[in-house]
């Protein structure tokens, strides 16, 4: 009965500090936004078909499979991310102690001695006496902090909620690390393929010049004429090494993706028209963010955030804190465990804060505030979610459908160039058609290079937008 009365007492005192019976509860996460019924950019007649974990293999590439595998084992950022796993656990592990109450053990075993000397006057003798004390204690000794009002529960719940974004946090790192690694294996083998076409660009340019010198030579051509086709061929020739550049650039680049060294980097590559690029079409909006782990780790973080207010609420309500102890004490050692050594206290105390400068007061408004960061970060969050997979839809059908004209367009320019070299041989063009020609055959070339790139790295953007196969039962 007291303690229901003192526990009634404690409530009605704290109810003049409460604005509310709310005042305790943790603000909702809920993000206020409107969902849309579908993505504008999806197709409605198609049915949802998610990424796979491994989506990388849709394309086709052994090469690219090796190198995910690396990255998924020694990235650098991935093994961090692991880590701040780990310290998270750590911190909800010491957050749950909290709860319980914590308990101690002591022993100590004390001999001591005192002396005197006393002198007669009568006599002069000097005598001393000594004295010898033994003091030996065995003790357990206990404290547990009642959570009156959820502040050490929500400190849990804060520790929990900062483990699951930590978690989360593993999945946004990886689905980037993910999508680097395939952006720039694709990067590597367009500049590749473009090498590759340079040096046949060259060629080409190098087999009209010497039509042209023939030409001189028998004087049916100018001076002028194989002076510009040789401005040609050098054109065509300093292109080479910004190519073999970029190459060898985004090789390097792996070997940071894959925690190796560029000596170690060996990649034939070459396979640049051989990849497929696989199909995937999305599902509701809402399956969208639930399978996005940055707004899940947002919206984690959010809800950490909004624990800590309770806590930081709580610390300007009383601390109830019950301890004990309990052993035996004894000035023999024989004696120590016999009935009559036995001693023990309990005690109850009740802390209320009474001034504390603000600073109570303003750690609550200092938790209020960054909940309130947190609140805009998660909408963001999410509305940059919607907004990343619409542009990742649109990207993907709008290079898918370029690097189709584009193909027809270099058809077309090879034909035409192929009649004006034959034209030339026969005298019948000059040679400013022929370079006209050329140069659009060249420039042809490359945009188609720079079209399935584009679309490919479209590819994986979208693959990166849903989440990269991030929510599915076997991720």
């Amino acid at each position: 009965m007291a303690s229901a009365t003192s526990r009634r007492a404690a409530l009605l005192a704290a109810a003049a500090l409460l604005p509310g019976c709310t005042w305790l509860t943790p603000p909702a996460t809920s993000s206020g936004i409107g969902l849309p019924d579908r993505l504008a950019a999806s197709d409605p007649a198609l049915a949802a078909n998610w990424p796979d974990p491994a989506w990388w293999r849709g394309f086709r590439s052994a090469e690219l499979d090796g190198l995910m595998a690396e990255a998924m084992l020694a990235n650098t950022d991935i093994a961090g991310a692991a880590a701040r796993v780990r310290q998270a656990d750590a911190q909800l592990r010491i957050a749950g102690a909290t709860l319980l109450p914590t308990l101690d053990g002591s022993a100590q075993a004390l001999r001591s001695q005192t002396g005197s000397v006393n002198t007669a006057s009568i006599t002069g003798l000097t005598s001393r006496r000594v004295r010898v004390t033994s003091s030996n204690r065995a003790l357990l000794s206990a404290s547990y902090e009642v959570d009156f009002w959820g502040k050490n529960r929500s400190q849990v719940e804060a520790a929990q909620q900062s483990a699951f974004a930590s978690r989360f946090d593993v999945g946004t790192v990886t689905l980037t690390t993910q999508a680097s690694v395939a952006n720039t294996y694709f990067a590597m083998l367009g500049a590749q393929e473009r090498l590759a076409i340079q040096q046949q660009n060259l060629e080409i340019a190098q087999r009209v010049l010497r039509v042209i010198r023939d030409r001189v030579a028998v004087g049916t051509g100018t001076g002028l004429e194989l002076a510009q086709q040789e401005t040609v061929v050098a054109q065509q020739q300093a292109q080479v090494p910004p190519l073999v550049q970029e190459v060898e650039t985004n090789r390097n680049s792996l070997g940071t993706l894959v925690a190796r060294p560029p000596q170690g980097i060996v990649l034939r590559g070459g396979t640049f028209n051989k990849l497929d690029v696989p199909r995937v079409t999305p599902g509701l909006p809402a399956e969208v963010l639930a399978r996005r782990p940055d707004v899940l780790n947002a919206e984690a973080t959010l809800a950490a955030a909004n624990a800590n207010i309770v806590v930081a609420r709580a610390q300007l309500l009383p601390s109830v804190t019950l301890t004990g102890s309990g052993g035996y004490a004894s000035l023999a050692l024989e004696t120590l465990t016999r009935p009559q050594s036995l001693i023990f206290n309990l005690a109850a105390g009740l802390t209320q804060p009474i001034f504390r400068g603000g600073a109570l007061r303003g750690q609550v408004q200092l938790t209020e505030a960054q909940a309130e960061e947190l609140l805009a970060t998660y909408r963001f969050a999410i509305l940059n979610a919607l907004v990343d997979t619409e542009n990742s839809l649109v990207a993907l059908r709008q290079t898918t459908e370029q690097e189709t004209l584009q193909a027809n367009a270099v058809r077309m320019a090879e034909r035409a160039y192929a009649i004006s070299e034959a034209q030339l041989r026969a005298g019948t063009i000059d040679i400013v058609t022929l370079l006209i020609t050329q140069q659009q055959l060249f420039s042809a070339r490359n945009s188609l290079v720079q079209a399935r790139l584009a679309r490919l790295q479209a590819a994986v953007g979208l693959f990166r937008a849903l989440g990269g196969g991030w929510g599915t039962p076997t991720a």
